[in-house]
């Protein structure tokens, strides 16, 4: 009967590091800058891992005031594409983490 308790404090302290380990994680992963681009490099954004655009540049020969839809559509995919990068690093060291297991609520 004691030995089953002390299994469960053993896991209840590997649980309470797991947690202590990914919140120093996600920490980490928000000061991560990751880039992304599109329209041939005519937009380049770059994020950081809170999802923050920190800068976005446009190629002026992307800049074509008869066709601004074009541009905005770059910008969007650019946007859309960093965004997701981010999504994929939090999976992915959080994956590392916690050894591929899937954790509900986390990316």
């Amino acid at each position: 009967m004691f030995g089953n308790m002390g299994n469960m404090s053993n896991m209840m302290k590997k649980v309470q590091k797991l947690q202590a380990d990914m919140a120093k994680l996600q920490e980490e992963l928000k000061t991560r800058t990751l880039e992304s681009t599109a329209g041939g490099g005519a937009v380049k954004i770059v994020v950081n891992g809170e999802k923050q655009i920190l800068s976005i540049k446009i190629d002026p020969a992307a800049a074509d005031p008869q066709d601004l839809e074009m541009l905005e559509d770059m910008i969007m995919a650019a946007v859309n594409e960093a965004l997701k990068k981010v999504d994929d690093m939090m999976a992915q060291e959080m994956g590392k983490l916690t050894g591929g297991m899937k954790i509900p609520g986390m990316f």
